[in-house]
């Protein structure tokens, strides 16, 4: 049986979460990632621990159980002007930090300077941190996919989601995608979305990136798909920190707020028979894999 019979739909069935990474970041990402939920079609978020904004998105989840919620592991931090390290002491995690005690800035940097030890001693700590704080995670996944650099670092994510019994998010095309190491991968035992759905940076350089929502969403395939948006606000505080990095900055994140709280989204949900399920659904069958 496939992911949709075993939630009990049909075997063709078009799966989606439609889910918004970043909460805690900020202010502005943490308010448009709850009106998101409450008013839009949003029915999934992630709280990146380590950020300053944690704390204000941490008390909506402990009032708010109803929404799915994930833990955002995070171990890089890429803006410019704005950096958050581990919750960890940086003298326990050394060698997940810069000079000034903050998350390297790429993924190579991160791969390059980073012992395992310490990687999941840091990304225990942040699922330690989210427990401490009254969240009940519903799964874990990765900012930036980070624990998708190398076979062995990707193990580490698999195996505690295994500990916290939580479904871990991968999808095979986005780690080969940003993949640093040329060993084997092993995807076995883990359940895998199908179809991973991000905008890009050509069509919101032309100004496209609605329509790429929009016609997306009319060709969901069947299977199990995730739509990974970055809701924000368009304004000071976002604005200066993604300063320099239009990708995936200020002005994309209210594009994926303004299409992702739209009539025409909803629509579009419906006109294309898409099932909306959440990661408490892929929880309940986590049963099938080890």
């Amino acid at each position: 049986m496939n992911l949709a019979q075993k939630l009990g739909y049909p075997e063709n069935t078009k799966l989606l979460i439609i889910h918004a990474d970043d909460a805690g970041l900020s202010h502005s990402e943490n308010q448009a990632t709850i009106k998101a939920l409450q008013n839009g079609s949003v029915n999934s978020y992630s709280i990146m621990v380590p950020c300053p904004w944690f704390f204000e998105m941490a008390l909506f989840a402990q009032k708010n159980p109803n929404y799915d919620c994930g833990i955002h592991l995070t171990l890089t931090c890429e803006w410019e002007n704005y950096k958050f390290g581990p919750v960890l002491p940086a003298s326990q995690v050394s060698s997940l930090t810069d000079h000034n005690g903050y998350f390297y800035k790429s993924r190579a940097d991160f791969k390059n300077n980073a012992k395992s030890a310490e990687i999941k001693k840091e990304l225990t700590a942040q699922i330690e941190r989210a427990l401490q704080f009254g969240i009940k995670p519903t799964h874990l996944d990765s900012h930036m996919c980070s624990v998708g650099v190398t076979p062995e670092i990707l193990e580490i994510y698999k195996e505690l989601g295994r500990t916290y019994n939580l479904p871990v998010f991968i999808n095979k095309d986005f780690v080969e995608s940003i993949r640093l190491s040329d060993e084997k991968y092993n995807y076995e035992n883990t359940i895998l979305a199908d179809n991973l759905i991000i905008g890009n940076f050509a069509d919101f350089e032309t100004g496209a990136l609605k329509n790429y929502y929009a016609k997306a969403l009319d060709n969901i395939p069947p299977g199990f798909n995730v739509l990974l948006i970055h809701p924000a606000f368009d304004e000071s505080e976002m604005q200066g920190i993604t300063i320099n990095h239009p990708n995936f900055g200020s002005e994309w994140r209210q594009i994926d707020f303004d299409f992702f709280t739209s009539q025409e989204c909803k629509s579009k949900l419906k006109e294309n028979n898409i099932q909306l399920i959440t990661w408490r659904e892929v929880l309940s069958i986590r049963k099938f894999v080890n």
